[in-house]
């Protein structure tokens, strides 16, 4: 029998438990992902079915990959494509079972995300638990890329010969990494304390650098403060942790919104204090928890009366405090337009007599 024929029995023989390998983990995963999508389906009616996409494909090829793994040795092929062949494999394993590990992780927290909490009607709870999970996922993204990057370059050997060299000599070469890698763990490491803690949520209300917004997103490294005029302040993790800054929603969304008013002395307040309330009763903006009008300040000018009001958030608050100051001024101009703040000058006679004899000079002194 020529040399030839018997190369491409083995040939044709390799080619077809390859086709059986890839074919088998193809049928595996078929019937392994239709029993999660039937479990999933029974669990939650009413979850469609494209929540388990994310993972669908990775788990796809890593199924064909595991089968490929156990029938390799079964797999005759020359000696030169079965070195390409080995080795191809591995790295094509480590890079799926990354990218498997990163969508379970993304599917994991759309999960997490999805499932109703328990707790106040301002979302506080929903948003401890999202900042949590957003952080947890991206960190966790980001340790899986790093790991399984290593460790598909170390398949390769002359780079696993530079990293093994590198390593005989990551004193000095560890000190000058972490020197420039400084910012960047520093921030990764403001991150861990930020899920942890939570000084700050997404959706919470703050203050910095004397701008007013919401945080908008929270990534590996920076905070994106969405300011009131749609501009983004972009920040660093670490400013939240050694810096002060205030947030007004750090226990709840609910705020207490207040205005002033100054009118003349001859003011009813307890009538002010009435249409205010009238005022509040109009609103939806009003959450009926809080509101009060008392006089502040006396001096020899006008009288300053507060306006206490409560809201349910941020938004709501000032709106309600615009309105309110829109409403309370029409009502001083149509019932006390008499009262409104005003100057008093008492003209007294001029000592020693009148002063029309005096030239105009003396007059203007």
């Amino acid at each position: 029998m020529p040399l030839s024929h018997i190369g491409d029995q083995s040939w044709s023989r390799s080619l077809l438990l390859l086709l059986f390998a890839l074919m088998a983990g193809s049928l595996i995963h078929t019937l392994a992902f239709g029993i999660l999508r039937r479990k999933n389906r029974n669990a939650s009616p009413d979850a469609p079915d494209a929540s388990l996409e994310p993972i669908r494909w990775p788990t796809f090829f890593l199924s064909m990959e595991i089968v490929l793994l156990i029938l390799h040795p079964a797999i005759p092929f020359p000696g030169v494509f079965e070195a390409i062949l080995s080795r191809s494999l591995v790295l094509l394993t480590i890079l799926t079972v990354a990218w498997t590990l990163i969508a379970l992780t993304r599917f994991l927290g759309t999960q997490l995300l999805g499932r109703p909490l328990p707790g106040s009607s301002d979302d506080l709870e929903f948003r401890k638990m999202r900042t949590r999970v957003l952080l947890v996922e991206r960190l966790l993204v980001v340790l899986i890329v790093l790991i399984s990057s290593s460790a598909a370059l170390m398949t390769i050997p002359r780079i696993r010969a530079v990293g093994e060299s590198l390593l005989a000599s990551a004193g000095l070469a560890g000190l000058v990494i972490g020197l420039a890698a400084r910012p960047l763990l520093t921030n990764v490491i403001a991150g861990i304390q930020i899920a942890l803690t939570q000084p700050i949520r997404i959706d919470d209300v703050v203050i910095v650098n004397n701008e007013w917004g919401w945080i908008e997103e929270i990534g590996i490294a920076y905070v994106i403060v969405r300011i009131w005029d749609l501009r983004r302040l972009v920040l660093p993790l670490s400013y939240f942790i050694e810096q002060p800054f205030e947030n007004w929603t750090y226990k709840s969304m609910a705020l207490l919104g207040t205005i002033h008013i100054y009118a003349d002395y001859g003011i009813d307040v307890p009538d002010l204090r009435n249409h205010l309330k009238t005022l509040l009763d109009s609103s939806p903006l009003w959450d009926r928890q809080a509101w009060n009008l008392q006089v502040t300040q006396l001096d020899e000018k006008a009288v300053q009366m507060r306006a206490l009001f409560s809201a349910k958030d941020s938004g709501a608050r000032w709106d309600l405090s615009v309105y309110l100051r829109e409403g309370m001024l029409q009502y001083l101009q149509k019932r006390y337009a008499a009262n409104l703040p005003r100057l008093r000058v008492e003209i007294a006679p001029f000592p020693g007599g009148n002063p029309a004899s005096g030239t105009p000079a003396d007059i203007r002194a």
